[in-house]
């Protein structure tokens, strides 16, 4: 069975995927970072910089994952990170302390967001609004967290605006869902504007489908 956009709004399907996509994440902690090194070669190379170098002041990362932003940002932001996986978080948690970084870091979903409103300067998501099951609900609660005028700050894959790459793109989407949890077909682009941002930046690379936003929250 797989897990559409439509499926994820109910709430009994929503906590249900949220559910699978932590015991995913958990099962695959140990051999995460292995894995997205070589993928961030290939695909990525860059992205982490461009978004980090933009964060300003209070920062919320949503789906912190294993930390993999953590030596990119500039030295006088405060981090607060959530992340579904306990167990990717553990790895997180080892990262910051490394680098000697102090950090809050928080199990928690994207979904309800545990922050009072307009509580942060920015909010970084990073290759996490392909997994999260309401991706939609998910920016609603990041506009909800940030200050009027705060930045959203997305690196992600999606939908190729090139119909041969989205062919493709669109014939593996239910094995990448079904197995990762991974919508190939998503493109923010799509309700930024209706969940009250504003668009100011946008780059793609990769056939379309690697893309760089940064988004302004309305007033």
């Amino acid at each position: 069975m797989t897990f559409t956009t439509d499926t994820a709004q109910t709430a009994e399907g929503r906590d249900r995927e949220t559910a699978r996509i932590r015991r995913t994440f958990d099962k695959s902690a140990s051999k995460y970072d292995k894995e997205m090194t070589r993928l961030e070669r290939l695909l990525f190379k860059g992205g982490r910089e461009w978004v980090c170098r933009q964060a300003k002041g209070d920062v919320l990362e949503i789906a912190f994952g294993t930390g993999r932003n953590l030596p990119f940002y500039g030295a006088d932001v405060r981090i607060t990170g959530i992340e579904l996986s306990p167990a990717m978080l553990a790895i997180g948690r080892q990262r910051a302390a490394a680098l000697g970084l102090g950090v809050d870091l928080r199990v928690g979903d994207a979904h309800d967001l545990e922050f009072p409103d307009e509580r942060f300067d920015t909010v970084v998501c990073t290759l996490s609004l392909c997994t999260i099951p309401d991706d939609r609900r998910a920016v609603s609660e990041a506009r909800r967290v940030l200050k009027p005028r705060g930045k959203l700050l997305l690196l992600e894959h999606v939908r190729s605006p090139s119909l041969p790459v989205r062919v493709v793109q669109r014939v593996i989407d239910p094995l990448a869902v079904r197995f990762g949890g991974d919508h190939l077909l998503r493109e923010p682009l799509d309700y930024l504007g209706e969940h009250g941002f504003d668009v100011e930046q946008v780059e793609r690379s990769k056939w379309g489908f690697v893309e760089r936003v940064a988004a302004r929250r309305r007033p």
